[in-house]
């Protein structure tokens, strides 16, 4: 037998993260002339123990153009003081919030908090590729050369549906602990939910919010805190969400984990597996139709293959081989490979294995991006191609834009992928619904609470055909094994692009992506 090795989700880590050189900027992106840096100069306060932690803002000025619109914004890029249950300060969290300058009434306005994932990464994904007013540009499936890079107006940009508030959590981006408390002291599923409820709240309050609709986008692991969160701020705060919108979902870590004795994941990374060989024309009769395909291969891999792995050691050496002929029809592995491998191949197996020919490995985020393997005879990818593809771009393109445009910063260190919080991360997590026996984490129990208490909410799911770090199908099973009645199961909404984790790499998907973002929030504004 094989040794079967963990991938994503261990519980010490699971690797779900997500994640402005001096770029040409617009003229109508232009901060105002007379916009002012934050005033306050960043205080130490474990340097000054006596001296309390100070808040920080910078606001400028801009103009966008979005379809037929001309949009003025402000920007405010700024920290918040968090506190504990005695007043005691905890920490800053820093964000960048982007508000429409023409509205006179905010309860016609949506606001929607945006976050990425991680655990441990900053809002610069979402920020600087998505949704933001401003994108960094990079090369689509293949890796983006060094500076400098081109940053322009995001004519994708949500700033013409609702109002945006893009949090880093705590130990990253520029957000870190203050007074007695420590970063890590954030990292876990429900401190982290906390956090991000209090700062929603002090928001909400500050800027008179509350009868604002009110939406959560979160992306990777920042789906998982969106679930929870959502259900926190309903149960907690009586504050009901519009919509949510869960872009590269997992909501059960159980089904990403390549667990001993646990088949499902093989089960259901098997149609991703069978994408990605599609993309790479490596299969014997390649079919025009990648939807098509994709869903023979859903089909084949519920029914045949499933069965298949249920019978685990008892399987017979003709069942094995029938079975190995149709993973490689679907696959494009090696009938061979694929019966040492007891037809169980682990995600980090695969992407060193599918390209090896080639001497190639190909990406956990995007199965489109491909690397040179340094070990032809590695059992397990070396690297993810489809990060470091874009990273140094992203980096650089909000390192310089914080500071050039939001003129703030200029001091900091902002810290776009720390390790440190994955390591730590605490993954207990109560949802409410009880569990004699704890299990791999899960936020089912908050999803089917909220759904059912807030009979208004709406939730879509954005999913990459290649996104070998959430795949679609485990997706699809945690939705459909909610068991939710059916008139609640119709409020939960599924939207599929031939892209990857990040699906706006993808210029084509990008322009998707937004149009059905923008026509959910119309939808959920008419519940």
């Amino acid at each position: 037998m094989k040794k079967i090795l963990g991938q994503c989700l261990g519980l010490g880590a699971i690797a779900l993260l997500l994640i402005l050189g001096q770029a040409a900027r617009t003229t109508a992106q232009e901060p105002a002339k007379d916009a002012k840096p934050a005033d306050a100069k960043p205080t130490d306060a474990k340097a000054t123990p006596d001296a309390p932690p100070k808040e920080e803002s910078s606001v400028t000025d801009h103009t966008i153009r979005i379809g037929d619109q001309t949009i003025n914004y402000k920007a405010n890029a700024s920290t918040t003081l968090l506190k504990d249950d005695k007043g005691e300060p905890t920490a800053l969290m820093y964000s960048t919030a982007y508000t429409r300058s023409d509205v006179k009434d905010f309860s016609q306005r949506p606001i929607a908090f945006i976050y990425n994932g991680g655990p441990g990464s900053a809002s610069v994904w979402l920020h600087m590729g998505a949704f933001g007013p401003r994108r960094v540009v990079t090369d689509n499936a293949t890796a983006t050369p060094p500076a400098p890079y081109k940053v322009v107006d995001n004519t994708e940009s949500l700033l013409d549906k609702a109002d945006l508030v893009f949090i880093d959590p705590v130990g990253t981006g520029f957000s870190h602990a203050v007074g007695k408390a420590q970063d890590k002291d954030f990292w876990g599923v429900d401190s982290d939910v906390r956090s991000l409820a209090q700062f929603v709240s002090t928001y909400v309050s500050r800027n008179n919010r509350w009868n604002s609709p009110k939406f959560l986008i979160g992306e990777s692991y920042g789906t998982f805190r969106s679930v929870a969160l959502a259900n926190y701020l309903q149960t907690n705060d009586g504050m009901y969400i519009n919509g949510i919108v869960l872009i590269s979902n997992v909501i059960d870590a159980s089904t990403l984990a390549f667990s001993p004795g646990d088949d499902r994941p093989y089960i259901f990374y098997l149609p991703t597996y069978a994408a990605a060989a599609w993309y790479y024309k490596l299969l014997k009769n390649r079919p025009d139709d990648l939807v098509a395909f994709v869903a023979s291969a859903r089909q084949f891999a519920s029914t045949d293959y499933a069965a298949a792995l249920m019978k685990g050691s008892k399987l017979s050496e003709a069942e094995t081989a029938a079975i190995a002929k149709k993973l490689a029809d679907f696959t494009g592995l090696s009938e061979d490979y694929l019966i040492k491998a007891d037809l169980r191949v682990a995600l980090p197996q695969f992407d060193a294995e599918i390209q090896r020919s080639r001497g190639l490995t190909i990406g956990r985020y995007d199965a489109r991006y491909s690397g040179p393997t340094y070990d032809l005879l590695t059992e397990n990818s070396e690297f993810d191609p489809s990060f470091t593809a874009v990273v140094g771009a992203f980096t650089a393109a909000f390192n310089g834009y914080v500071r050039e445009d939001l003129k703030f910063g200029q001091d900091k260190s902002y810290k776009v992928l720390p390790s440190e919080p994955s390591q730590s991360w605490d993954w207990k997590h109560n949802s409410g619904l009880g569990s004699f026996f704890p299990g791999a984490p899960t936020v089912e129990g908050d999803l089917i609470r909220e759904l059912i208490d807030n009979p208004h909410l709406q939730i879509q799911i954005e999913n990459g055909y290649f996104d070998m770090a959430t795949p679609f199908f485990a997706t699809e099973y945690t939705i459909d094994h909610a068991l939710l009645p059916l008139n609640v199961q119709d409020r939960v909404h599924l939207q599929y692009y031939t892209s990857g984790h990040m699906i706006y790499l993808h210029d084509e998907d990008r322009v998707k992506l937004k149009s059905n973002i923008a026509g959910f929030i119309d939808s959920a504004l008419k519940q």
